[in-house]
């Protein structure tokens, strides 16, 4: 059974840092877009961050400069790396795994529970 395992939420003041980590748990042959999501109270989930399998990386405008999204294809993993945080920045996030195959050749596009981010004084 493949599953997304997320970690590293918490509450932080504005201007802080936090870095959310997404661990692929299963046997693993490959995979192609990883990537942050995000979804606020009242609003829809919306896309943070993006690293695809031919190393393309993109950021939603609002968090260009301040957030940095990496990838471990060894240990199937992918971060989030947030800085200068900002009270907008308050969400769920979620890592999201899309065109994975595992070693039974079987599709996944798969989402972590979730984590939670505030940015509050």
């Amino acid at each position: 059974q493949v599953q997304l395992v997320e970690s590293g939420g918490g509450l932080v003041q504005p201007g802080g840092s936090l870095r959310l980590s997404c661990v692929v748990s299963g046997s693993i042959f490959s995979i192609d877009d990883m990537d942050w999501y995000r979804q606020a109270p009242g609003k829809q989930r919306e896309l943070v961050a993006s690293f695809s399998s031919g190393d393309l990386v993109n950021y939603v405008e609002s968090v260009k400069g301040r957030f940095t999204i990496s990838r471990d294809n060894a240990r199937n993993t992918v971060s989030l790396q947030m800085n200068r945080l900002k009270p907008e920045d308050t969400a769920v996030y979620y890592c999201h795994a899309d065109g994975l195959i595992d070693d039974k050749g079987r599709y996944w596009n798969i989402w972590g529970q979730g984590t939670q981010v505030t940015v509050s004084s």
